[in-house]
């Protein structure tokens, strides 16, 4: 046990935290002081600190999960001290981890018989669980080449441009071409026609999303298959597919059972799915299930003889903490399909209430579907006075809601939206307070004198590029622009002054 040494002998004779010596300084942010505190003290004082954070359930920019029931949350706290990598003091752990793969291989339609142990394992999130994934195919990718005498070192990947960023390390980390199919405006997925066009002979794989980050759409797998299926047939390649499930994979088997996206579809070889998102877990959790032993080169597996018999490894890291692997357990025999279906209509409805909200409003355009993750995307249909996307998102701030803006991806890059992700905890008195708050903002925004004080001609900002670019005229007007150009115009500037913003308020904090 650590002794800690009070300041002065008086301090022994308070009881208040407040009323000590310890909340006089600030606490180190670069070197570790030389005294300790007592814990009452450095509990208070980091909780306080803490204080500043906004409130996880109206972080509505995240898919992650901020609310389990009490019963789970004592399962957490009883495991949180056991290293899940210590499978031979932790058997029983190991097991529930094996319980969670096979549920969930088979809610993924995994060709398996009943008593038929699933291909699969626990991450610390998606990001691992597509980089194993991905090792997976280049591994297997690179066999197939050598043992046909064909070069092995220029292997790429297909996706869309709407692709979740751990795609890009993977492709950057291990050395793969990363060949993206650009969006457009109206359409924010993977076009399958173009992503089967980009394939060649050093494909390993493409990925498809089920539930894409911008907007929740489902891309459309099974017309990806069949169009793989026939080239594959006519070039005598086997590109194969991956489908990165991190938001859908705990809702289609559920709302959308017909959907084919899984293991139905010959072509998908393996298929990731974030615990902590829709799997109703708290962030640290992700898993990665293949089809069958086949898909796994045995080479990237390591075996460890802790249990008297032959336990299989796969994972980028060692150490683990088992909490979030008994939490899933507990989420998939506490709920079962009844309770996941009841959960995910439920977030369907509410994202329904809350999209039909912000139109009646009559200022926005919804960039999500109906079908998919329960996402609401929406950019205004004007940006009255040079006010758009990012000083909404700023100005609902002020009540507590955390609104993501950002542009879409290439080539749709010039359509600014904003984002609200319909979680479990978010209830339908929270969708009906967020439109009224929203509508608050516009109307505050509407009484703002426009934020822009020199314009040219067509009413976008005038800057030193546009007279370096010789882009004004004899009169000093800016030259008439498309409305696409000045739309595009008016939203860097204005996301730049908000970046720019928030740096500044951020360096006040520090600087505090």
């Amino acid at each position: 046990m650590v002794l800690s040494r009070p300041a002065s002998e008086s301090d022994l004779s308070v009881i208040s935290t407040s009323g000590s010596l310890f909340v006089r300084d600030s606490l180190p942010k670069h070197k570790m002081q030389e005294n300790s505190i007592p814990k009452e003290a450095a509990y208070q004082i980091i909780h306080d600190e803490l204080l500043l954070d906004f409130k996880p359930k109206l972080n509505l920019a995240s898919f992650v999960t901020t609310s389990m029931e009490p019963e789970c949350d004592k399962l957490i706290m009883e495991s949180i001290n056991k290293n899940y990598v210590d499978m031979d003091e932790y058997p029983v752990t190991t097991e529930l981890h094996n319980r969670c793969v096979n549920m969930i291989a088979h809610l993924f339609n995994a060709p398996l018989g009943d008593s038929e142990d699933a291909i699969g394992v626990g991450t610390v999130g998606s990001s691992e669980a597509i980089m194993l994934a991905g090792l997976a195919f280049k591994r297997k990718w690179q066999n197939k080449r050598k043992a046909e005498g064909k070069p092995y070192d220029r292997p790429n990947i297909v996706t869309g441009a709407n692709v979740q960023v751990c795609w890009e390390k993977f492709a950057r980390y291990f050395e793969v071409e990363l060949k993206e199919v650009k969006v457009r405006e109206g359409y924010y997925v993977m076009d399958p026609v173009k992503a089967v066009e980009m394939v060649d002979e050093n494909t390993i794989c493409v990925a498809a999303i089920l539930g894409s980050t911008y907007n929740g759409e489902f891309e459309d797998v099974k017309l990806l298959n069949d169009l793989l299926l026939e080239k594959n047939k006519q070039t005598g390649w086997e590109t194969p597919i991956h489908v990165d499930a991190a938001s859908g994979g705990f809702i289609a088997p559920f709302i959308y059972p017909e959907l084919e996206w899984d293991f139905r579809l010959p072509m998908v070889k393996s298929i990731n799915v974030s615990g902590h998102k829709y799997g109703l877990v708290y962030a640290g959790i992700g898993w990665v299930i293949w089809r069958s032993k086949d898909d796994l080169p045995e080479d990237l597996v390591f075996h460890i003889k802790y249990l008297g018999a032959d336990q299989s490894t796969f994972t980028l890291n060692f150490s683990k903490g088992s909490s979030q692997i008994i939490a899933q357990y507990y989420q998939l025999v506490r709920l079962g399909q009844e309770g996941y279906r009841h959960i995910m209509e439920n977030c369907h409805e509410n994202a329904m209430v809350l999209k039909a909200g912000l139109e009646r409003t009559g200022r926005f355009n919804i960039l999500s579907k109906d079908d998919g993750v329960p996402v609401v995307a929406f950019s205004l249909k004007e940006n009255k006075g040079g006010h758009d996307e990012f000083e909404v998102s700023e100005m609902l701030r002020r009540f507590g809601w955390i609104v993501p803006a950002y542009p879409m991806p290439p080539d749709a890059q010039h359509v600014t939206v904003l984002r609200v992700v319909i979680r479990a905890e978010f209830s339908r008195t929270l969708a009906e307070r967020l439109v009224h708050d929203v509508s608050i903002v516009l109307h505050e925004l509407d009484k703002l004198p426009p934020k822009v004080s020199a314009k040219g001609k067509e009413g976008a900002p005038v800057t030193a590029a546009h007279e370096e670019n010789g882009d004004i005229d004899g009169a000093g007007h800016k030259r008439k622009s498309t409305d696409l150009e000045t739309q595009r115009e008016i939203t860097t500037y204005w996301k730049n002054y908000v970046i720019a913003q928030k740096t500044i308020k951020r360096q006040k904090v520090m600087a505090s």
